[in-house]
């Protein structure tokens, strides 16, 4: 069949990467793409939110199924495009309709989906510009530190925690008297802060069954040790050494289990991933919070441990035949670091040439914020590539990784060098 990936990072590299060795691609487009989906498919020149343009490659091409890597044309109703276009309603769309894709696109609406559902999460409430005075006097009642979430979406952006009560107060009134986040901050979630260490669990759903992929560990932070601004990702672990079959076993319970009934009880059509962003308290799991697609860079650790054939699961999920699929995992490890440009995450330049890629031995260079020009690969974004290995453990992953950044270049190249040091 011929499929179609939206986006242009290291996520929809590697889905590029996993769908084409599958025998049920015939042809792989990526929209727009980068340099390393170029090698493997046919890159198209069209934005994401793009919708007529999407249609109009859909019917040119006859593509058969089209997987969304982003979350904004999700939120924005691509796949409610498709349903409501008699010429392109039969098309397979993985990913979530809109009013199932605001569990990402509003933080209040993923806040009171999981009380409704009794799903254990963080205490909250929600503040307007004209109701920042009662939001001062919330933060009051809470210790220390004081967690700040815009509404909508801002990039991965969208949350500051701060350790101040006055600076909070002066972030809120930032967040939604000045706009700090645009639009994404109209409505600001106060939470409670949780104490313990993250993880990420990704599940795939049919709308009605559920297959949970491996977990993984990302690092959100510019510097080692977990300091200095929040990124859209720096690397990150799969499996995660401190998840035990027995806490395993409590996230599907308490999490996975009451999240996809929920969508059932709450009428909300669901075709696709399900990222929960989950905290270990104790040896207890809680959701920080609900993505309705896949992580990066934990998607170039997922996916490469899965054994499976790719398509055919996607097509399991599309039919709603999910439950028959078993899936089989690599039993070693995959660690990926992260190399970005620098000043990233702020101010940073870009068309720097990459060089050294092809002399990468036993890692998988996914390509992100890169792509082509004048037959150089050059940096095109803050997060540049993802370079992903295995290996017996993490360690031994991770070492892999950071031997074959050794033999990378661009001008200003920056990545963390203690990936996995909180393991």
């Amino acid at each position: 069949m011929n499929i179609l990936i939206l986006g242009s990072g290291g996520r929809e590299h590697t889905f590029a990467w996993k769908i084409s060795q599958s025998p049920l691609c015939k042809n792989l487009f990526v929209a727009p793409g980068n340099s390393g989906t170029a090698a493997i498919a046919k890159n198209v020149n069209i934005g994401v939110t793009d919708f007529p343009a999407i249609k109009n490659l859909v019917l040119e091409e006859q593509i058969e199924m089209v997987v969304v890597g982003p979350e904004d044309p999700l939120v924005q109703g691509v796949h409610d495009y498709f349903l409501n276009d008699d010429a392109i309603k039969h098309v397979k769309v993985i990913g979530p309709q809109k009013v199932s894709a605001e569990l990402e696109g509003s933080k209040e609406f993923a806040k009171e989906f999981l009380y409704r559902h009794n799903i254990p999460t963080a205490a909250y409430e929600s503040f307007t510009k004209e109701t920042v005075e009662k939001g001062y006097q919330f933060l009051e009642t809470l210790k220390a530190p004081y967690v700040l979430k815009a509404d909508g979406l801002a990039a991965g952006k969208g949350v500051v925690i701060l350790n101040d009560l006055e600076e909070a107060k002066s972030e809120l009134k930032s967040m939604l008297v000045d706009a700090k986040f645009g639009q994404a901050s109209t409505k600001v979630v106060i939470e409670e802060f949780l104490d313990g260490i993250e993880l990420s669990c990704f599940v795939l759903t049919d709308g009605k069954n559920y297959k949970i992929l491996p977990t993984a560990k990302d690092y959100k932070r510019i510097g080692e040790g977990d300091t200095g601004l929040n990124t859209g990702g720096m690397g990150a672990v799969s499996p995660v050494p401190f998840a035990t079959d027995e806490f395993l076993s409590k996230i599907e319970e308490r999490i996975v289990k009451p999240t996809i009934n929920g969508f059932k009880k709450d009428n909300l059509p669901y075709v696709g991933f399900v990222f929960i962003g989950l905290i270990k308290v104790g040896d207890d799991p809680k959701v920080i919070e609900y993505n309705v697609r896949m992580g990066d860079p934990e998607t170039e650790v997922v996916l490469p441990r899965l054994k499976n054939d790719f398509v055919e699961i996607l097509l399991a999920m599309a039919n709603g035949t999910l439950k028959d699929i078993n899936i089989e995992i690599d039993e070693r490890a995959a660690t990926t670091i992260m190399l970005v440009s620098g000043g990233y995450p702020e101010a940073y330049e870009k068309g720097k040439e990459i060089t050294g890629i092809d002399t990468i031995e036993g890692s998988i260079a996914f390509h992100a914020g890169a792509d082509l020009k004048d037959g150089k690969v050059v940096t095109t974004g803050g997060r540049v590539m993802a370079i992903t290995s295995y290996g017996a453990n993490y360690q031994e992953a991770i070492k892999k990784s950071y031997q074959n950044i050794d033999k990378l270049h661009f001008d200003k190249m920056n990545y963390r060098k203690d990936i996995g040091f909180d393991l």
